[in-house]
């Protein structure tokens, strides 16, 4: 299928403008299992989800809930590149570059300014729980792995915040956040993410509290720009993703503002200077790495959902679930930006979702020498360095999306001494596994950049020619066109 086949089938379909659209949108290119069995909130959702996640299958849609009757729960919803290209509104087929290619062109647009709906038209409004009455195991959070410090509520949501000095400033962040008690969530945040520069800066040296609201199940792309390293405000992302503006609503105990159609807001205040125990949780690296310890503790005031509410759930651990998938889509994009902001000659960029968004592969053109340490120093110093430590630098006749040949290239053109430098006691996070515990607690990560570009000051005939069927230095372009005429009728079925 050409480019231009495929934009025109982008044009014909819609993106989904909450999870209820989503989900039929998923039931009808069968990337949806309806399940009816009655299935236990402690491990059983988890372990489906995780399995359903490791095959590549379908989103399991929980319609029975051990305990919980009237509540649903959509585990995986966006596991796969494929229910990615559907929340995005494209087809299912979509190759990656086509995503990439959306992806760029729908944020290079302005959304228009969000619109407001009165909190009694807005569906998440339907039913409010406030004072006494609130209860948070009176919903079906999973114990979604053995092991986990608790049942984690929120795990495929937004966290929602305002700045204390611009308010104007409003944060949207995807942050775990797991059941201490009935009134009371506690989650994990990073001191260099948004939310956690807001609260070491801003409040807790005012000893304020925080105002938030948590967002379960806002629609795909209003998930997708709650994780994604973002320099605008994520509401205004969103709406450049939906290709419209987002409808938000306010909030029951604040004038923060969440979106309108979103299943379940949890509303109240992140209390200032005050740990609760949180964790250990399967975390996105495939492990179990993070210690319990204090954390940021959330005290509730209200609890509001839609009727017939679905509560979402992802479930981290070995690749590929959303924690890797829409990280490595969104960071790569983000470094594209970057680069192509510093005029660096980028001819694409790609995080591999299966290195738990560890590695990134950046194809260039090689137009002068260290070109790849150039790269890797914008790359590794940008506010996305955090994430990764292994970046791979190609020329443009690797094709950046194929494992085999990154492999190859890898393997073959960076030179073991040359080509491989490293970047100690740098920026890192809590979760990579092989850190030590020191470096764990005071996020020290190291870096490596593996070159694997010819140097630009060998000849062309000094250069190794690359033997495979695509160079038509081997195989001229009449003898390969006559092959694929023929490929058939040779025998091959594809």
């Amino acid at each position: 299928m050409t480019d231009s086949e495929e934009d025109k089938k982008i044009m014909t379909m819609s993106v989904p403008q909450d999870n209820r659209q989503f989900i039929e949108d998923l039931k009808q290119y069968n990337q949806l299992v309806t399940i009816d069995q009655e299935v236990d909130w402690d491990l059983e959702m988890g372990a489906i989800s995780r399995r359903a996640c490791e095959k590549k299958s379908a989103a399991p849609f929980f319609q029975k809930v051990k305990d919980y009757p009237g509540w649903r729960v959509l585990g995986a919803p966006m596991a796969t590149y494929e229910r990615l290209a559907i929340g995005m509104g494209l087809d299912p087929s979509s190759s990656i570059a086509i995503l990439q290619k959306e992806y760029l062109e729908r944020t290079k647009k302005p959304a228009g300014k969000p619109l407001l709906i009165d909190q009694k038209n807005a569906p998440c409004k339907s039913n409010v729980i406030s004072g006494k009455e609130i209860n948070l195991f009176d919903l079906p959070a999973p114990m979604v792995h053995g092991g986990d410090g608790g049942r984690y509520l929120c795990t495929w949501h937004m966290l929602v915040t305002k700045s204390l000095d611009n308010r104007n400033y409003t944060n949207w962040g995807m942050y775990r956040q797991m059941i201490a008690d009935e009134r009371t969530l506690v989650g994990a945040i990073h001191p260099s993410s948004d939310l956690g520069r807001m609260l070491k800066q801003e409040y807790e040296p005012r000893n304020m509290p925080v105002p938030f609201a948590t967002v379960i199940g806002p629609s795909p792309m209003e998930a997708l720009a709650a994780c994604s390293p973002t320099p605008i405000q994520e509401f205004e992302f969103a709406g450049q993703l939906m290709k419209s503006p987002v409808a938000l609503t306010e909030c029951e105990t604040s004038d923060l503002l969440v979106p309108a159609q979103a299943e379940i807001i949890i509303e109240g205040k992140i209390m200032p200077n005050v740990g609760i125990e949180e964790g250990p949780f399967g975390e996105y690296t495939g492990y179990r790495s993070s210690l319990r310890a204090p954390r940021v503790t959330f005290r509730v005031s209200a609890i509001s959902y839609r009727d017939n509410p679905i509560l979402t759930m992802t479930n981290m651990g070995v690749p590929v679930d959303e924690g890797q998938l829409l990280r490595s889509f969104t960071l790569a994009l983000e470094v594209r930006r970057l680069l192509e902001s510093q005029n660096i000659p980028v001819t694409g960029v790609y995080m591999l979702p299966e290195s738990t968004h560890h590695l990134m592969v950046v194809g260039t053109k090689v137009q002068y020498a260290n070109i790849a340490k150039q790269i890797a120093n914008l790359v590794f110093g940008g506010k996305s360095g955090q994430w990764f430590h292994i970046l791979i630098v190609v020329d443009e006749d690797t094709d950046i999306y194929s494992k085999d040949e990154i492999i190859h290239a890898l393997s073959t053109k960076c030179h073991p001494i040359n080509g491989i430098r490293q970047y100690p006691n740098d920026i890192g996070t809590a979760h990579t596994p092989f850190s030590s515990p020191f470096e764990r607690q005071w996020n020290i990560g190291h870096k490596v950049l593996f070159d694997c570009t010819w140097p630009p000051n060998w000849t062309e005939n000094e250069k190794p020619i690359k033997i495979c069927f695509a160079n038509e230095a081997i195989y001229p372009k009449a003898i390969q066109e006559k092959v694929l005429n023929n490929w058939q009728r040779y025998g091959f079925k594809d």
